[in-house]
């Protein structure tokens, strides 16, 4: 794909969602931590169900750090690998608490340290948190930046490095959100909504589905 065809891309993706964000309900950068935690493997609305509650009565890694694993698995056993998610949730707010003055660092090396932290939540915080313009790919990026031919690689890390190299400076700090919502919404797994795409005639997708 050339350049100018990826520059009207982000244009129109940029028209048809001006104020893109996260579909995570938060206020703080913790609070926005620990729901892409709980994210992986589950869907945005699920976990906002189970964070409501939960930052109704701990919202601060003190807080959640009190309650304990145990505690902790009853506010969210309703979303996937939660026991899991439950223990990397503690120790990481026991790190935030040892060695970050119980504040989430804006520093990559030391999100990536915290246990349940890898590549693509470190981004998000960098991105949604603190305005850094990283993109961050996930399943929906990865797979809309291959089918469309915008930014393809066998890898998230190479579809990554892809992205950051071909989106102008302008674009990076929503770019993020423009292409996981696009594939949430329009450029969905089993069966794209190719008729209803405002990139439509610009994706090099070969094999199009339209409405019968």
């Amino acid at each position: 794909m050339n350049k100018s065809k990826r520059i009207e891309i982000l244009k129109r993706l940029q028209a048809h969602i001006a104020d893109p964000t996260t579909e995570l309900v938060y206020k703080t950068p913790f609070e926005l931590l620990i729901a892409v935690i709980l994210s992986a493997q589950a869907t945005d609305v699920s976990v906002n169900k189970a964070t409501r509650p939960l930052y109704a009565v701990a919202n601060t890694p003190e807080a959640i750090f009190a309650l304990g694993t145990d505690k902790l698995k009853e506010y969210i056993r309703t979303i996937g690998l939660y026991n899991g998610k439950a223990e990397n949730i503690i120790k990481t707010c026991q790190i935030l608490i040892e060695r970050h003055n119980s504040q989430v660092p804006e520093d990559f090396a030391a999100l990536v340290a915290l246990p349940g932290v890898g590549r693509k939540t470190a981004n998000v915080i960098l991105n949604t948190a603190f305005g850094w313009p990283t993109i961050a790919v996930d399943t929906h990026i990865f797979r809309v930046c291959n089918r469309t031919n915008f930014a393809p690689g066998k890898t998230v890390e190479q579809v990554e490095d892809k992205l950051l190299q071909v989106v102008p400076d302008e674009f990076k700090l929503n770019c993020h959100h423009w292409l996981i919502l696009h594939g949430r919404y329009t450029c969905i797994a089993r069966k794209p909504r190719c008729g209803a795409c405002v990139i439509e005639d610009l994706c090099e997708f070969k094999e199009k589905v339209y409405p019968e």
